[in-house]
């Protein structure tokens, strides 16, 4: 998973000049069909990786993009970006693949279509029309921004149960260097979400029973192994994959029990519903992961991927954010703008570490990283953390 720049959309990024796959000149627009807006994406391999539209603007309304990757192996997603906030998304894009498509409602205003792993990530998108401005207090902005963070959740566990089962497929084919790069394609999934789902317990099991534990049984490390239940989920198949660098018997066992944990994850996701305080908390759990078990190492002990992971709960904990923005920037627009800037100041840190030919994305995060970089990785989310910590009481009691 590439990490994500956010930056701000301003009026000089003019639709005169359609990035990566546009030339300059007036913008087209989106053709109306059946009641929504089209708008097709094209990947190819083109220069290093191009992302491309058929059309910079379109009306407000439903807008359904189709996303065709022709050849682009360095491409495997897109987000639609509104702002901080991702509206939309495709993800698990293999070149050669069907056409994929998403439908998001647009109000007009400025958009940014991003494509991680692209040699121009982000392409300018408008929509015209009436722009729906907020209105109402802090706490029905917020409430509202809980049932757009809802969505977000689900597509992301959708997708996750998409990325294991293309691991599964790797692992039943006994070929090892694919499923070593599914395995680190799948990973951000979970990473991204983990503070919502951690306490999901699977029917006839108590909350401190870790065999009924779907966050044990997805996502436990070897460091805090249960004896009574063993090892399973996505470490003990990193184990296979990387330590011992074989597909056994027992990956495929493994993999075929992940892929049954997460689509029961999946179904149980979309049972959810938040308060805003729930946000506020798994923002701040995310980075809680980050310190405890990315900057350490821990996480992914065998493959090195931790910076893959590193990204993962940073995007989770700045979606959770995103979507209370409207409403905390009424509360304390002060405290809501440093927490973007530290947001900001991550993301550009995260990007140093970015390395295309690497699987997933990042450098390995060897010894010898962790040995020059742990302290300044720690520094810069222990910044983003103080402020942070301090919007689950606003959020709560926000009237």
């Amino acid at each position: 998973m590439n990490v994500r720049l956010l930056a701000p959309l301003t009026a000089a990024a003019t639709l005169a000049l359609v990035l990566s796959g546009c030339s300059a000149g007036a913008a087209p627009s989106a053709t109306a069909s059946g009641g929504a807006t089209h708008v097709a994406v094209t990947l190819t391999g083109d220069n290093g990786g191009t992302c491309s539209l058929d059309a910079a603007t379109a009306a407000a309304g439903p807008v359904t993009f189709t996303v065709t990757n022709q050849s682009a192996t360095s491409i495997t997603e897109i987000e639609l970006l509104s702002g901080d906030r991702i509206v939309g998304e495709k993800e698990n894009l293999a070149p050669g693949l069907s056409s994929a498509s998403f439908t998001v409602t647009l109000d007009g205003g400025s958009y940014q279509l991003y494509c991680p792993g692209a040699a121009t990530e982000t392409i300018p998108f408008s929509v015209t029309g009436q722009a729906a401005t907020p209105t109402g207090s802090a706490a029905s902005l917020m409430a509202e921004g809980t049932q757009g963070y809802a969505t977000y959740v689900d597509g992301v566990v959708d997708s996750m149960v998409t990325a294991v089962a293309t691991l599964k497929s790797s692992i039943d084919a006994g070929d090892l260097a694919k499923a070593q790069a599914d395995y680190a394609l799948a990973r951000p999934f979970y990473e991204r979400i983990e503070s919502d789902v951690d306490g999901f317990v699977l029917p006839g099991h108590s909350a401190t029973d870790n065999a009924g534990s779907l966050d044990y049984l997805i996502d436990m490390r070897e460091s805090n192994l249960d004896p009574a239940v063993g090892w399973h989920g996505f470490h003990a198949i990193e184990r296979d994959l990387f330590q011992a660098g074989a597909i056994t018997a027992s990956t495929t066992q493994l993999a075929a029990e992940l892929l049954t944990n997460v689509t029961t994850l999946d179904s149980l996701v979309k049972t959810l519903s938040y308060k805003p305080e729930d946000l506020a908390n798994g923002a701040a759990s995310l980075l809680e992961e980050v310190q405890s078990g990315k900057i350490s190492g821990e996480e992914e002990a065998y493959s090195h991927i931790d910076l893959v992971d590193f990204a993962g709960n940073v995007e989770g904990a700045q979606q959770a954010f995103a979507y209370l923005e409207p409403g905390l920037t009424t509360l304390d627009s002060g405290l809501t703008q440093q927490i973007s800037a530290q947001f900001a100041a991550v993301n550009k840190l995260l990007d140093g570490y970015r390395d295309q030919s690497a699987i997933g994305g990042y450098v390995r995060y060897t010894d010898a990283v962790k040995a020059a970089d742990a302290a300044t990785l720690s520094r810069a989310v222990q910044a983003l953390q103080e402020p942070l910590a301090q919007i689950a009481e606003k959020a709560a009691t926000a009237s």
